[in-house]
């Protein structure tokens, strides 16, 4: 599955991808803003959706021309979306818009589905150079990736979108956006006595953060690793691990000695990459992220490889919400590719 940039000129611009960050900040913003309205005016005890989650209506969406921006290419740079090209004359669109549905509602937030008719948007069926319908595209950090055209078997369908979540993880860290199933109706009330039951891993993420506090980050490290065995998406533990294993690394280097040999060695990973962890320690996290990209586009095979890992792990430290992450994941599509 190779990603390709297409020329997008008179439609969108796909440097805009890089306001993504703030696209995603803002909306997470409004989210978080509403939810907090909703429980103000709730009754006591009523449980409210999760800021930051969509409801599951929102995986499956319609999109034109003028908001295939902010819709799909400001979208890509959090979760993967797959474009369906159909039209309502089509009768095999007809056989495979309601499967390639019910396979994105089922992924939870891995994956959304963008459905264009083409008669209505003439220009981006011009730009994708559609021959025929149906046809389904992905766009993922702004890169197009071309999936199939016609209909095809189900298993065929569930394969290819587990293979376009494992590239948008691994090559760009993108793991998807939260779902919530109550946000599109009431959520059952509780009792204002009923106590919230502690997690499965509340006391290994407490042992965590005991161990961080006390300067054991060895302890913190296999702590998050314990959690990550058994919950291999669990968020608090991925972030908690990616700081922990930052911290550790750069606990015993000589900061004077990592810059010097960054600024020797401009294509070496391994002095790029110390140099990029002391720079994000010191909260410089766009020159952390910017000297990785750089080094990437200037370095190949498994050299190239090893930086660009650590990059997201890096990603991993900052949080998937912040737009710098955005914004080098769009940078790190275009050296890529």
């Amino acid at each position: 599955m190779q990603p390709r940039n297409m020329s997008m000129s008179g439609v969108v611009d796909l440097a805009a991808v890089k306001a993504a960050g703030e696209a995603k900040a803002k909306a997470e913003q409004a989210r978080a803003e509403a939810a907090k309205r909703a429980g103000e005016a709730g009754q006591a005890g009523e449980a409210g959706p999760s800021a930051g989650a969509v409801p599951p209506s929102a995986l499956v969406i319609d999109v034109d021309e003028a908001g295939f921006e902010p819709d799909v290419l400001q979208l890509s740079a959090e979760v993967p979306v797959v474009l369906d090209f159909w039209a309502e004359w089509c009768q095999p669109c007809k056989q495979l818009s309601p499967l390639l549905e019910r396979l994105i509602t089922e992924a939870n937030g891995r994956l959304v589905l963008a459905k264009i008719d083409v008669d209505a948007n003439q220009m981006l069926m011009q730009q994708f150079q559609i021959q025929g319908i149906p046809a389904v595209f992905a766009v993922v950090a702004g890169q197009v990736l071309p999936l199939f055209q016609g209909v095809v078997p189900e298993q065929q369908i569930r394969e290819t979108f587990a293979q376009l979540v494992q590239v948008a993880e691994d090559r760009f860290g993108i793991i998807g956006i939260e779902v919530d199933p109550d946000a599109e109706g009431a959520a059952p009330a509780a009792s204002a006595a009923d106590e919230i039951p502690a997690g499965p891993y509340d006391a290994l993420l407490e042992a965590a953060v005991v161990a961080l506090d006390a300067g054991d980050l060895g302890g913190a490290v296999q702590a998050y690793k314990n959690v990550l065995a058994d919950d291999p998406l669990n968020t608090e533990a991925k972030l908690g691990l990616a700081q922990a294993e930052l911290l550790a690394r750069v606990q015993h280097m000589n900061p004077q000695a990592v810059r010097a040999a960054a600024a020797e060695n401009p294509r070496d990973p391994a002095a790029q990459i110390a140099a990029a962890d002391l720079d994000l320690v010191g909260g410089h996290v766009e020159d952390a992220f910017g000297r990785l990209v750089d080094t990437v586009r200037v370095t190949f095979g498994e050299d190239r490889d090893v930086v660009r890992l650590r990059l997201l792990e890096l990603f991993e430290v900052i949080g998937a919400d912040d737009p710098r992450v955005s914004a080098a994941r769009t940078a790190l599509a275009r050296v890529l590719f």
